[in-house]
């Protein structure tokens, strides 16, 4: 069993892994920059050490700094939490070089699936239901790419290969908008993310995205925790995250389940890990795979009862999957709403201080979230400031929870989305029955 983990993230994810390991006996080290200080998580710590200034390049991007801090605390592993470094393959290899373990897959998992064109690639040759495109990248010969666009159909999605996140994608309605948006999205591409690789796919209109979440071992044991639906999006970004999925036929999500599983063991995927699919029509289109823990991870465990990080530390301990796939048993229905620090109606950042915090409670309630009364948002990191989750018997009482959890939780001092959620995305009627499409939300924002 692991003895010390060095918790190389910060806020709720933070505090959230820091939780799970206390519970399993496990001695944490938190790191953090200058500006956060004052994070729950680092004042629970067993140790705690400071990385560099504020700025994420400098601290939380700074893999020198975290390795060190994990070599002058003693510590045995690096658990990543979600974004910042989470998904980069270097720090994951430099973290094992180093004679640590790094709680999430291999170095060379994480490339191949980091990459959308290897990912697409790899889903094909475990038998994972893809998008209609390109089978690889977009070449420079300019009539050959027109081709192939017109036997996908139009509209088709440029996509940056090494994309993520939202950014790097183009949708072209007709062949002569097609050259001048490849060029354009390499140049974004190269910019953003230092690789100009791009692919094509057929565009979806009126999708849903929904995910499939897995645990592997990397010893050839595979499980896969149902589903989730995360359709209400903003620019590309989860906005309220659900699970299971409502209205898809249950055999349907079976069989990709299924398949995700055989995918984990084919290419010998190690840790926690999420599928994503588009859904139209009947059918299953993965999009990508993500190899870390979600933001969305607690409606999963909701449902299941199963600790989605703990199960990422016993995997990184060595320990082969405790959980067969008959163990899992989905009970209820659980919702969770993003509570980020903005403006409700222009989405621009609101970052200061919090001079009053209350969390919302009662039967089938869990918040996840660093914040306290008298603590300050620092303006350099991501809005997302906590998660309100309720679970029901059914997906109706989850849904009247969360309306009232979204009544009860005052946070003043400074702007948040609570209203967005309260007054307009859990009065909608059409939200409220279930299986809006990804473009949904923005239609209905659009229109106000």
């Amino acid at each position: 069993m692991l003895e010390k983990v060095v918790i190389a993230n910060r806020g709720e994810i933070a505090l959230r892994v820091l939780r799970a390991c206390r519970e399993m006996g496990i001695r944490t080290v938190a790191v953090y920059s200058k500006a956060d200080r004052d994070l729950m998580h680092v004042r629970l710590a067993d140790e705690a050490v400071c990385i560099g200034p504020a700025p994420s390049t400098e601290s939380y991007l700074n893999i020198p700094a975290i390795i060190s801090a994990a070599e002058v605390t003693d510590a045995d592993a690096i658990h990543p939490g979600y974004g910042f470094l989470a998904e980069n393959a270097d720090f994951a290899e430099c973290v094992e070089r180093s004679g640590f373990k790094f709680v999430g897959p291999k170095a060379d998992t994480i490339r191949l699936m980091g990459n959308k064109v290897s990912a697409i690639e790899a889903m094909k040759n475990a038998g994972v239901p893809t998008v209609p495109g390109s089978n690889g990248p977009v070449t420079e010969d300019g009539e050959n790419t027109e081709r192939l666009a017109a036997e996908i159909g139009y509209p088709v999605l440029i996509k940056a290969a090494a994309g993520g996140g939202g950014r790097g994608m183009r949708v072209v309605e007709s062949a002569e908008q097609l050259r001048g948006a490849i060029a354009l999205t390499r140049t974004e591409a190269r910019n953003a993310f230092g690789d100009d690789t791009v692919y094509m796919e057929k565009y979806l209109t009126q999708p849903r995205h929904v995910e499939i979440q897995v645990l592997a071992d990397g010893q050839g044991n595979a499980i896969h925790l149902g589903d989730r639906d995360c359709s209400l999006q903003r620019r590309h970004q989860k906005v309220v995250e659900e699970a299971p999925a409502p209205h898809i036929p249950q055999h349907l999500k079976d069989e990709v389940a299924q398949r995700c599983v055989d995918a984990c063991i084919e290419i010998g995927y190690r840790g926690a890990g999420t599928f994503e699919f588009l859904y139209e029509n009947g059918a299953f289109y993965f999009i990508e795979m993500n190899t870390r823990v979600q933001v969305e991870h607690p409606v999963t465990e909701m449902i299941t009862g199963i600790d989605i990080v703990k199960e990422q530390l016993l995997i990184a301990s060595g320990q082969p999957l405790s959980i067969r796939q008959q163990d899992v048993v989905i009970n209820g229905h659980a919702l969770e709403v993003r509570i980020n620090a903005e403006d409700p109606e222009k989405f621009t950042p609101s970052p200061g201080k919090v001079s009053y915090f209350h969390a919302p409670g009662g039967n089938g309630v869990r918040v996840d979230s660093h914040l306290y009364s008298g603590y300050s948002v620092p303006p350099f990191y991501d809005s997302l400031i906590g998660k309100i989750i309720t679970w029901g018997p059914t997906r109706d009482i989850a849904f009247r929870r969360m309306r009232n959890a979204l009544e009860e939780i005052v946070v003043d001092g400074i702007k948040t989305n609570i209203p967005l959620h309260r007054d307009r995305i859990f009065r909608d009627k059409n939200f409220a029955e279930g299986g809006v499409d990804i473009h949904y939300l923005e239609s209905k924002l659009g229109q106000s």
